[in-house]
């Protein structure tokens, strides 16, 4: 094990989260209000990170757990805390960009199509 391996935290691509999301898996949305309203996956649970302590009982603790934000820096250090509390968390790679690239639906909080914020 190189001197930062234990910095990383294991990551899944855009395609591959949108077939474990479609398997079963959780989607943990990490970002802001705002950027959740603007545009997110339906499938998603929105947990700001700053609510992660006080809203993760609502995260499973039976299944993987695919964790995203814009771009995958936010979710990279919460999908690091999960995995220290025991869950089967996964950071998605590029963040919800990689989700949209990959053909993964994107709406507002209206449910119309929606726009990365």
């Amino acid at each position: 094990m190189g001197l930062f391996d234990r910095f990383k935290v294991p990551s899944v691509s855009g395609a591959d989260a949108r077939e474990w999301v479609r398997s079963g898996a959780q989607m943990v949305d990490v970002r802001e209000t705002g950027e959740w309203n603007a545009g997110h996956a339906p499938q998603a649970l929105h947990i700001p990170r700053g609510q992660l302590d006080s809203r993760i009982s609502r995260i499973s603790t039976s299944k993987n757990i695919v964790v995203v934000c814009r771009s995958g820096s936010r979710a990279r250090a919460v999908t690091s805390q999960l995995r220290k509390q025991g869950y089967e968390a996964f950071n998605l790679a590029g963040g919800m960009r990689a989700w949209q690239s990959a053909g993964g639906q994107v709406l507002d909080r209206r449910g119309r199509p929606g726009r990365i914020a």
